[in-house]
């Protein structure tokens, strides 16, 4: 048994599956906590010896007890401010479903001047791009725009694209484009910066808004067991909302913010995020990491490809996507960012844009040496394989959103056509990047797709939509084992996080953000890992989350 010594326990858990996470992956049946901290791990009659007439007992009748869940890449402001608004992330994917939302919002929100939300799916749209046309029908006078599931796109009406000027005459923007009908008129689908000539019309979310959506986000992710998360997007106002919570002592989860990198700026930008960064160490809180978007994604052909993406004909085009950040300019920027001690977070999807992310790593090792940054690429959709062998040399992590390893609608309808089947057949290599010995970190990228990390490791280990079982599953070669899964959202996203050093594990000493589950995830007879459900979310050995059948048997 590893044990502290000192007085009796505040919390036993005793009988369960206790999955360490530790170096050599150990298990063992019981847990005891004081004082916020994991005191002992060992077997039912080590642990009861540490209780006394004021601990806590909980029999955990053969469930998984394991390191609370960490998400290395999510958008909880976001989120939740979209959950204020007309969310459609979780209707059918179809445009009557859609339109039956945005028609009740809108008629219960009279006096909105936009009608704002996000959350549709490319797959109920043909060829991914949604009409204003449609959307005129529920919104006709007034301005709409919808964000669609990845936040690389947006559907808007006729009013917005008045407003903002759009007309058959206006050029696409050097990163981005405009959907357009036979005529040339704006279509009504505006892809990556070219929404942005909408976005900047858009009233101001206030500091309010943005705190309540980040409350409302907390809870959701702690009642899925997530207790620390990186969140990949963060603006000036946003970081704003942190602050807030931080300080009042109501930020109970872990937080990691990245602050964004604006393309459009240089690197002048490195002295606000300096001053963030003095600003933002509190609490919880953590404001060391900076975002860079290198690339957009593969349905809408501005995923930064090294081979050129296919036309409806099945022959190739000459688009090979969009490098978002010149790569010597990228390399210039990452090097100081490394040097100011700054982790880079990377957007990176295309195997160009992979490429670009780990050639300006390599410049910044070169220029600065070895350095505690812990840079790390997030979707990683297609990766080279001359590629995938670099990340353990370079000390980049692999940060992978395993529910999109599939064979869904958009995989089958808007990927896989516009893809040299050489190239389709490189993506999401977790088990490639796992064989290289690249450290794995696990994200959601939440409102992207599901924040249930349990959806996620199933999708990681079997490669099938846990919404359609039968599905054959994609490129199952590339699938992890269960017990590396549930690492990349354990150990690796701590690690990612830089909070290895007291979490991610299940060992003496650590603090005592653990989880439990509903079941013994790892027997033969547990059904899907997404049925599974979390029951306790502890951080600092206290209830952030419990449902009530965590002791009713």
């Amino acid at each position: 048994m590893q044990a502290a010594t000192g007085s009796h326990a505040d919390l036993v858990f005793t009988g369960g599956s206790v999955v360490t996470m530790d170096a050599v992956r150990r298990t063992a049946n019981a847990v005891a906590i004081r004082d916020g901290h994991i005191m002992a791990v060992g077997t039912d009659a080590e642990v009861r010896a540490l209780a006394g007439p004021k601990t806590r007992r909980i029999d955990l009748a053969g469930r998984t007890l394991m390191p609370s869940f960490q998400d290395a890449h999510v958008h909880p402001c976001m989120a939740g401010v979209s959950l204020l608004r007309c969310p459609l992330h979780e209707l059918p994917h179809t445009l009557a479903a859609y339109l039956e939302a945005i028609d009740g919002y809108a008629k219960s929100h009279p006096g909105a001047g936009w009608i704002l939300g996000d959350g549709w799916y490319m797959d109920a749209f043909p060829g991914g791009t949604p009409s204003r046309h449609a959307l005129d029908r529920v919104v006709p006078h007034r301005p709409a725009l919808f964000v669609n599931r990845d936040g690389h796109g947006a559907w808007v009406n006729t009013r917005a694209l008045e407003l903002a000027g759009l007309t058959a005459d206006s050029p696409d923007p050097p990163d981005g484009r405009i959907e357009r009908e036979p005529d040339g008129a704006p279509s009504g689908t505006l892809h990556e910066g070219a929404f942005e000539r909408v976005r900047r019309l858009l009233p101001e979310t206030t500091l309010q808004e943005r705190v309540a959506g980040l409350e409302l986000a907390q809870d959701r992710l702690l009642r899925l067991g997530i207790s620390a998360w990186q969140d990949a997007w963060v603006d000036a106002e946003d970081f704003e909302a942190y602050l807030l919570l931080a300080g009042e002592g109501r930020l109970i989860a872990r937080a990691t913010v990245c602050h964004w990198w604006h393309r459009e700026e240089g690197d002048e930008q490195i002295e606000q995020f300096v001053e963030r960064r003095d600003r933002g160490g509190m609490g919880r809180l953590r404001a060391n990491t900076v975002k860079i978007m290198q690339d957009g994604v593969a349905e809408n052909f501005t995923a930064a490809m090294l081979e050129p993406y296919l036309g409806p004909d099945g022959r190739p085009t000459t688009n090979r996507g969009i490098s978002f950040v010149d790569p010597e300019s990228l390399k210039r920027s990452v090097t100081r960012l490394d040097a100011l001690g700054f982790q880079v977070h990377f957007h990176a999807l295309g195997d160009r844009a992979v490429r670009e992310a780990l050639d300006a790593i390599e410049a910044a090792r070169a220029a600065n040496g070895p350095s505690d940054g812990r840079h790390h690429l997030a979707h990683l959709q297609v990766v080279d394989p001359a590629d995938v062998v670099r990340f353990l040399p370079l000390g980049a992590v692999a940060t992978i959103q395993p529910y999109w390893a599939c064979n869904d609608r958009q995989m089958v309808e808007l990927t896989l056509p516009f893809l040299a089947p050489e190239r389709a057949a490189l993506q999401y290599p977790f088990g490639s990047l796992h064989r290289a010995g690249a450290i794995i970190a696990g994200g959601s990228d939440w409102t992207v797709s599901t924040p249930n990390v349990l959806m996620e490791v199933e999708t990681a280990v079997k490669r099938v939509f846990p919404e359609d079982r039968s599905a054959p599953p994609f490129l199952p070669e590339q699938a992890l084992d269960p017990i590396d899964a549930f690492a990349a959202f354990t150990i690796g996203s701590a690690y990612v996080n830089h909070l290895d050093d007291v979490t991610g594990s299940v060992e003496v000493g650590k603090l005592a953000d653990l989880v439990v589950l509903d079941r013994d995830v790892f027997a033969p007879d547990a059904g899907p890992l997404g049925d599974a459900r979390v029951l306790l979310t502890l951080i600092e050995g206290q209830a952030a989350y419990e449902d009530p059948a965590l002791e009713a048997a």
